[in-house]
């Protein structure tokens, strides 16, 4: 039975729930799969263009509280190899992921990156970020001055929802350049493709085994026969 729009990243699946390689690919919902081998169910978005590619989608604040629990803790578990001091969320879907995970670090607080410029930010302390999501609504990126003594000197782990085309990324190392500040790692609530590596390695290709997900995703290619499989990017 196919899921309605309002049921995917509500339900953490048992393991195998979904055939995760279909042999006529995948057509409504793709199954990400979490370390432990339980599954979550991600909507297939086609992309803006011919209509001959897709995506899975994740957004987390529409997501269970099970389901972003699930993603928290998959994480953290990534994140403690690095034993970060302070977390850093990435607005606006990386805020509540980043919450949960420096709750499980056992940390008091996070510090949250923003897109809206409040009147004692600086410019100097700002860059502008796109997504994949919203390619034509450009954004600027904003550290609070005010945040400064929280994080010069200390080990700095990113977090933030989805990584994709590896433009929002990229705004974040850059503006976090710009403090003074290289983050130990980042991580995210999804890898989807790999077209983020090749951005990254652009700026900086040590960086890329530092970056973490809790679930992946590819990106799809839609076939002759109607079905979605995965791209190589």
């Amino acid at each position: 039975m196919p899921l309605a729009p309002h049921q995917f990243w509500q339900t953490v699946y048992p393991a195998d729930t979904f055939d995760a390689a279909p042999a006529d690919g995948f057509h409504d919902l793709y199954p990400a799969s979490l370390p432990d081998g339980r599954q979550i169910a991600l909507p297939v978005r086609v992309l803006p263009g011919d209509g001959s590619q897709a995506v899975a989608s994740m957004i987390v604040n529409q997501a269970s509280f099970a389901v972003e629990d699930a993603l928290s803790d998959a994480m953290a578990a990534h994140a403690r190899v690095y034993a970060p001091e302070v977390v850093i969320g990435v607005p606006t879907l990386g805020l509540p992921l980043a919450n949960g995970v420096a709750r499980r670090l056992g940390h008091d607080r996070m510090v949250a990156l923003g897109t809206s410029r409040k009147f004692w930010y600086s410019e100097d302390l700002s860059e502008p970020m796109s997504s994949i999501t919203s390619p034509e609504h450009a954004k600027r990126l904003y550290l609070d001055p005010r945040m400064l003594p929280l994080l010069e000197g200390r080990r700095v782990l990113v977090v933030d929802d989805v990584i994709s085309s590896g433009t929002s990324m990229l705004a974040v190392l850059k503006l976090l350049a710009k403090a003074g500040m290289r983050p130990a790692a980042a991580v995210f609530g999804m890898l989807q493709g790999d077209v983020w590596r090749r951005a990254i390695t652009e700026l900086d290709a040590s960086y890329i085994a530092h970056i973490h997900g809790a679930i992946t995703s590819p990106r799809l290619s839609r076939s002759s026969s109607g079905g979605w499989f995965p791209k190589q990017d």
